[in-house]
């Protein structure tokens, strides 16, 4: 065997060398781990960065979006106000059907008014104006519901009951059912508590314009008055069922209010008669007429001719023999020709209001 015989300095050259080398390679992955370190870093920065923006793009759309939303619904809600106005009182804001509205408040009837408001600031300005909307909603209920009152209090002025006529009114409704083509998020409290008041004051109005309070002739006494009294015929007691009025042959009888003609022609006792039909179970009888002017069917309103005064049937001289029935049964008339001029003033501002919503249609 031979050995190789390396000497001492050769060794410690080597040994420099390899050191060096693993020194080297150390260094260098050393290095590397760094550099891959401060990318990681930075690609965490980078991502966290990304996060930042994506949410605060995403807050930018929630902010638009949120303000889009509250633009579209203070549309539909101003659409369905001005539907309920139009509806109500015609289509001009200040018309004379509608300008008792404007009044103040009833002390404490509604609760203040406050909304949280916690979206974009950019909304602020339409949050205020959907208070406003709420607050002129809540005011108008109010004023619709101070009107309504006073039509209700004139129908009890006429010893009728406005919750019993009302109902009636209610009972006769009908038509193809259209669904409204306005977002329903628009109905608010507010919104629902003023549809619900202006259609309690139209049941009251209408109910209101239904009695018939009008003179059914010019002439200006009456020579018979509603209850008992000596039968002119045969002088036994008998029951009078209505108000008689005198005046020339040929006078002209006119309507006590605005209804349809339901009957024209000779009723036993009554000679020539023409029946009006109110609604909500009021009629008015017009009997002993020398002619008539009206339909059966014809719509009539108040003031407009249907017969000529006469002395047909159960008479005794040329005169008008008027009645006033509910629901079949006869009332006594003279509180509805004797009514007061407050309450013939809301009857008028109804009527006002029903004339100008049917022309403006």
């Amino acid at each position: 065997m031979k050995f190789l015989r390396v000497s001492r300095r050769a060794q410690l050259t080597a040994i420099a060398i390899v050191s060096t080398a693993l020194i080297g390679w150390g260094g260098a992955t050393i290095s590397m781990l760094a550099d891959n370190a401060a990318v990681a870093q930075e690609r965490a920065l980078l991502a966290q960065q990304g996060k930042a923006v994506a949410s605060t793009a995403n807050k930018v759309a929630d902010y638009r979006k949120s303000v889009e939303d509250l633009a579209q619904d203070l549309e539909a809600r101003q659409d369905f106000m001005d539907d309920l106005y139009k509806t109500h009182f015609g289509a001009e804001d200040g018309n004379a059907a509608g300008a008792d509205l404007v009044g103040p408040a009833k002390g404490g009837e509604k609760g203040k008014l406050t909304t949280k408001i916690s979206m974009a600031p950019e909304a602020a300005p339409l949050v205020r104006l959907a208070q406003r909307q709420r607050q002129f909603a809540m005011m108008l209920t109010g004023a619709v519901e101070r009107r309504a009152d006073k039509a209700a209090a004139a129908i009890r002025s006429f010893g009728l009951n406005p919750d019993s006529l009302t109902r009636s009114a209610a009972r006769a409704q009908g038509g193809p059912f259209v669904p409204w083509k306005g977002d329903k998020g628009a109905m608010t409290g507010e919104l629902e508590e003023l549809a619900s008041a202006l259609n309690r004051m139209e049941l009251l109005e209408r109910s209101l314009l239904a009695i018939p309070s009008g003179q059914p002739t010019t002439a200006p006494m009456q020579t018979s008055s509603y209850g008992y009294r000596r039968d002119p015929f045969n002088g036994h007691a008998a029951f009078h069922a209505g108000i008689d009025f005198p005046g020339r042959f040929g006078q002209p009888i006119n309507a006590a209010a605005g209804g349809k003609i339901g009957f024209v022609g000779q009723r036993q006792g009554y000679g020539n008669v023409v029946e009006v039909e109110h609604g909500n179970g009021l009629m008015t009888r017009y009997a002993h007429l020398s002619g008539f002017a009206g339909r059966v069917g014809q719509t009539v309103a108040r003031g407009d001719t249907i017969g000529r005064m006469g002395s047909t049937g159960r008479s005794t001289g040329t005169h008008l023999h008027f009645e006033v029935r509910l629901n079949g049964q006869a009332i006594n008339p003279r509180r509805f020709l004797e009514a007061r001029q407050d309450v013939l003033q809301v009857q008028q501002i109804a009527k006002a209001r029903f004339a100008d919503v049917g022309n403006r249609g």
